[in-house]
């Protein structure tokens, strides 16, 4: 089992963050289907971008923290 899915399955925090993430990437996927985007899409494509990019540098923040934890437990 993955770091990842070690956390996916014990940290509230960490699922909560990979589901907003996937959330986020379904509506940028859904957005760059169309030919052509309106002015407020293009924002919110901009914004969600943004927001998806944090919410991963969150994620890895948490997993970067585990495997110094497991590291620290097996020493």
């Amino acid at each position: 089992m993955t770091p990842r899915d070690q956390l996916l399955a014990s940290h509230d925090e960490f699922r909560r963050l990979a589901t907003e993430h996937m959330t986020y990437a379904q509506r940028l996927d859904s957005l760059t289907e169309q030919r052509y985007l309106t002015e407020d899409e293009t924002l919110e494509e901009v914004r969600l971008k943004k927001l998806k990019l944090r919410l991963k540098d969150q994620m890895e923040s948490i997993e970067r923290h585990f495997r110094q934890s497991v590291q620290n437990q097996v020493a």
